[in-house]
């Protein structure tokens, strides 16, 4: 998730990279956690988004180097695919934190022992018990305050020795938190958020931790690549296993067929495409190349869609509407209806399950769509850009290399992300929220009329302020 700006930071010590386990592919494990109810949080979440892609920063390109190694690390899926985070041990002795990863930023926070507003769920770091701490000069660098659509953090500019998928950086460049709105963006044990952008989008200028064992000739390949599971359409959990996540490689027995590369459309800091086409109940939509660029982020839940194409998508939908109000921007849709997406980028049409496509019930017999307006964030340009999501993610094995700049997708391994389904995971109560106003957007769209609840665009409660910088 990204602040409302990019703030000016003295840069830190250069990183040094420790050395490295021997050459080979090591799996990283991704973990799930589940909400307590994925159809409430709508306006949060437009509210976030729109403060993480609420600025073009200024790019450049860095200077890149090869690599010599690669690792693969399990994920825990958090919230039903909300957002998926892994294990990242921080300081010496290391201590350890289930940290949300982001392709859409590039700053690594992590919430501390002198957080004043941190509730008891949330595992704290605790600087005075690690070594290697360093803390910038307060009279130098004050402290950094982060602002979010669900809050803010604000800490103090640090840096420590990092551990992450059996690599090391020491000196790793971080935002010791220690106050903010902290309740509202962490909980059921996530304790910070790790970006995986490119350094050009740091706020805080440093470089991401992927950037850095790759720039130190860490990797085996300039890349890393994502398995997300899928859990929307199953019953709450707190966590669950949610992929791999292989860092400086790609893992053959996730995907069947070739890996297709697409060069990014701009100077690398977003990891950006330009979608070529869409098709919405086998209808071809347009898309016109004035809202074709896109970024491809997996910490955004569902899938934003250019002002000029949206009603588009949902007028092929019968009985779909456009909400109003607060909800600006949403679709609702009847639940018995199989919406079937494809998106290309230029090559092959990547189909989204239909069970990716319901977000939850909003009242009686309508769900909630997952694809929104994007103008629906700000009026500052990204109206007509796209943020794709995991609700896209989850379908595709993807590949984010960083030179050539270009992301990558293949098709799952047989019986990879499955499960299919009708099943509503959060159904909501009608009259149990408040009730935002619709209007007729689909084919055959329904009357206008109240939806009696709340959707909720799963950009992930973690992962929708996970749109940190």
């Amino acid at each position: 998730m990204i602040p409302l700006f990019l703030v000016a930071v003295v840069l830190l010590p250069f990183t040094l990279a420790a050395p490295q386990p021997d050459a080979g592919v090591i799996h990283i494990p991704l973990v799930r956690r589940s909400q307590p109810n994925q159809v409430a949080n709508l306006p949060k979440v437009l509210k976030a988004l729109r403060n993480k892609y609420g600025y073009q920063p200024t790019v450049t390109s860095p200077n890149l180097k090869r690599a010599n190694s690669s690792v693969a690390i399990p994920l825990t899926d958090e919230l039903n695919d909300n957002s998926y985070s892994g294990v990242v041990s921080i300081g010496t002795p290391a201590q350890s934190f289930n940290i949300i990863l982001d392709t859409g930023s590039s700053d690594f926070w992590v919430a501390t022992t002198s957080c004043t507003a941190c509730t008891s769920d949330i595992p704290l770091f605790d600087p005075s018990k690690s070594s290697t701490y360093w803390q910038a000069d307060p009279s130098i660098n004050p402290n950094l305050n982060l602002t979010y659509g669900l809050g803010e953090v604000n800490g103090t500019i640090s840096s420590d020795t990092v551990a992450f998928a059996g690599f090391t950086v020491a000196s790793q460049e971080l935002l010791a938190v220690t106050s903010g709105t902290i309740s509202l963006m962490l909980s059921n044990g996530l304790s910070g958020l790790m970006g995986l952008g490119f350094a050009a989008l740091s706020a805080m200028h440093t470089t991401p931790f992927w950037e850095t064992l790759y720039l130190n000739g860490q990797l085996s390949e300039p890349l890393f690549s994502f398995y997300l599971e899928r859990y929307i359409n199953q019953p709450l959990m707190n966590s669950a296993p949610g992929g791999i996540l292989t860092l400086g490689g790609t893992n053959s027995s996730l995907y069947q067929g070739s890996i297709e590369y697409t060069n990014l459309t701009r100077a690398p800091s977003f990891w950006m495409l330009n979608v070529s086409s869409i098709t919405v109940q086998g209808k071809a939509i347009s898309v016109p190349t004035s809202s074709n660029v896109a970024a491809i982020d997996t910490g955004t839940t569902l899938i934003a869609a250019p002002t000029s194409v949206i009603a588009g998508i949902w007028a092929q939908v019968p009985g779909s509407m456009a909400l109003n109000g607060n909800y600006t921007g949403l679709y609702a849709f009847p639940c018995n209806t199989s919406i079937t997406v494809s998106m290309s980028f230029g090559g092959t049409d990547w189909n989204i399950s239909p069970v990716d496509m319901n977000v939850g019930t909003v009242t009686s017999g309508m769900c909630a769509g997952a694809i929104f307006d994007a103008g629906a964030l700000n009026d500052g340009g990204f109206g007509d850009m796209w943020i794709v999501g995991d609700t896209f993610l989850k379908n595709v094995y993807s590949v984010f290399r960083a030179e050539p700049p270009a992301v990558g997708f293949a098709q799952l391994a047989s019986g990879l992300s499955s499960s299919s389904g009708t099943f509503d995971p959060n159904p909501v109560q009608p009259g149990s929220l408040p009730a935002p106003t619709t209007s007729g957007g689909g084919s055959g769209a329904a009357s206008a009329k109240n939806i009696a609840g709340s959707l909720t665009l799963l950009v992930t409660v973690y992962t929708c302020f996970i749109l940190l910088l």
